[in-house]
């Protein structure tokens, strides 16, 4: 799978409509600025048979570090959801195996599931040569 990045959408869409490259940055730069600053407000954007950004709320929870192990509370934040519209879905159902990204394997169990027990090195530990 290859990465495009925003200068190569804007030299396809300069030679496509046979606009001078400088205003189609512009018209993308002033696009991406509305979306971000619309979804910044919390505001809904729908795009007809592309897709939906919604601002949706995760509510507070207890994580855990991974280096010391020790848990942690992660407040309460905002993030951007996407669902695809019609046309997403199409290509996307359209797009041959070999280009789509392979998926993550599965969460490991709990360790305690697994009857494994995870330790934290002691505090200090790699200070005095224990590592």
């Amino acid at each position: 799978m290859a990465t495009t990045t925003k200068k190569e959408i804007i030299d396809r869409i300069a030679q496509s409509t046979q606009m001078h490259r400088d205003q189609v940055r512009l018209v993308v730069k002033e696009f991406l600025e509305q979306l971000v600053n619309e979804i910044g407000e919390g505001n809904r954007l729908e795009f007809r048979e592309f897709g939906v950004f919604e601002v949706k709320v995760r509510g507070p929870r207890q994580a855990q570090n991974p280096k010391t192990l020790e848990p942690v509370m992660v407040e309460r934040r905002r993030t951007v959801k996407f669902k695809p519209g019609l046309k997403m879905r199409e290509a996307l159902a359209a797009a041959a195996p070999e280009s789509l990204v392979e998926p993550k394997p599965a969460r490991r169990a709990k360790a305690a599931q697994e009857g494994e027990l995870k330790m934290a090195a002691p505090v200090g530990a790699a200070e005095n040569g224990a590592l």
